[in-house]
């Protein structure tokens, strides 16, 4: 995990989803924000923030974590606020 975001250091982490079987808020091959919930992750789901801008429980399976470039993560943090 990259942290930015300057003084507020807040852990960002994206996935790819790999697979949307009957989510149509998900696309494959698009990259998503996940956010923080450790519970949930226990559990085998990410909440990741999807089409419709939301936050929502996905199964684990359905992503690959991946590492990105600071200006790569901004750039998908202002597109995901501005949904």
């Amino acid at each position: 995990m990259i942290k930015i975001m300057g003084n507020k250091k807040e852990n960002h982490k994206f996935a790819l989803c790999v697979e949307n079987k009957d989510c149509e808020d998900l696309e494959k091959r698009k990259i998503y924000q996940i956010l923080q919930d450790d519970k949930s992750e226990k559990e085998g789901y990410l909440r990741i923030v999807d089409e419709s801008g939301e936050d929502y429980l996905y199964p684990q399976s359905y992503f690959i974590l991946v590492h990105l470039p600071r200006e790569a993560q901004k750039a998908l943090q202002v597109s995901k606020q501005s949904i």
